[in-house]
Order: C-alpha cells, then structure tokens, then sequence
C-alpha cells in the first residue's frame, strides 16, 4: 500500500502520495533567467534568479533521491518558427520574444529558439537520465503538449511545480492542472515573477482558488519523512 505523507503548505496541509507525485519544472532556461536572455532584453530584471535556481535545484534532487518523476517544460519555437501560426494567431502578437526578433534583426532566431543557448535549460539544472522533457509552445505545459497523457500513464495525481515565471507559465500551468483534476502545489521560493507585484498576485490566486503553497524546505522535509 502506498504511504501517504503530509506537506506543510498554505491555506492547509495537504496529504500527498510520493509515487503519485511528480515535480513540473517550468521553463528554468537561460531566456527567463540569464542576463542576455530574452526576458532580460525585454526589460525585466532577472537579478533574482540565483537562489530560485538554487532552490529548484535541491527539490530536483530531493524528487529524484525519492524516486519522484522529475519533467522539465522548455518554452520555444522551432527556427521556422511553425509553432507560431504567422499573424493569424495570438502568440505572434502577445509572445515578447517574437516580437523583439521581428523589431531587431541582430536577434532574429536567437531567442527561445530551438538549438540556441536562450532556449537552453540553465546549467545548474541539466536534466539528467531519466528525467523528461517536454517541449511547448504557448504559456501552459498542457497546450500542445503530451504532459496529460505522461502524467495519466504513471497515474500522478499531485504536481510539485517551481519555474518562471510565476504569473505567466507557471500560473497557466497550474490553472490547467487543477482544470484537469490533478492537485498542483506551488514551491513559491522556486519560482519567480516577471513583473512587480506579479509573484504576490500569482501566489493569492493559487492559494484562494487553485491549488496550494509550500516551499523547497517543506518539500524536503517531507520526502525525508517518506525514507
């Protein structure tokens, strides 16, 4: 029979089942989290990244020490660009990464672009064997994605999930998950916001209305309650 543990986290405790448990780690790469990225030549500061990075980090391998599936969504476009739909679809004109490659022809496929070191996972968080990846192409990791059908196959119920950013694919993420039945858990120390004002209104909206909080610490300390 599975054990079932408690995690800390906020509005109540929640109940989890590690093997019916996986980590989303949402689009930690170099454009959303490294000066020169696309985030960064947009306008946002990414000066906080160091420890988000580091926090996700230590859940990544606290996940896999407990045999916790561990998926990476990463955020991109191939170099033709045919995720994108041309004018006729919303991405084209809400994505600020197209945009600022249709505005600088020195970026022109170079910014989350499949292949280019904006698109890459940062390296403090390579993915290792065994790990998945999904890639996508819009703010959710359901949109477009196999992510439902992974999650289904190995019967996870409850997702862990850290990245960035916080109010824009990490929160469509969750929202779709809770809108497909799973039980999503926000690691609010590894996530970060593009935006001021934008991680609190996220973390409100999670915790009123679509899953719960916890933090990287809690995490930990409650896998090392399942050992």
């Amino acid at each position: 029979m599975s054990r079932t543990v408690q995690l800390a986290a906020r509005p109540e405790p929640i109940r989890v089942v590690p093997e019916e448990t996986a980590l989303i780690v949402v689009d930690m790469q170099n454009a959303y989290l490294s000066p020169g990225g696309y985030i960064n030549l947009v306008g946002f500061d990414v000066s906080g990244s160091p420890p988000v990075i580091e926090e996700t980090a230590q859940v990544v391998a606290a996940c896999r020490a407990a045999g916790i599936p561990v998926i990476y969504l990463q955020n991109g476009f191939s170099p033709d660009q045919r995720e994108v739909g041309g004018p006729s679809a919303p991405v084209w004109h809400k994505s600020n990464a197209l945009k600022f490659m249709r505005a600088n022809e020195a970026y022109a496929g170079k910014l989350i672009t499949h292949g280019t070191w904006d698109h890459a996972i940062v390296d403090p968080l390579t993915p290792e064997p065994g790990d998945l990846v999904v890639p996508k192409s819009r703010y959710s990791g359901f949109a477009g994605t196999g992510l439902e059908q992974i999650l289904a196959s190995r019967r996870i119920r409850t997702l862990l999930v850290a990245g960035v950013a916080t109010n824009v694919c990490v929160e469509s993420t969750i929202r779709d998950a809770y809108h497909r039945e799973f039980f999503p858990v926000m690691i609010t120390d590894a996530t970060m916001a593009a935006g001021p004002g934008a991680q609190e209104a996220t973390e409100f909206n999670v915790e009123k209305f679509f899953g719960w909080l916890s933090t990287g610490a809690e995490v930990r300390a409650a896998l090392r309650n399942n050992q």
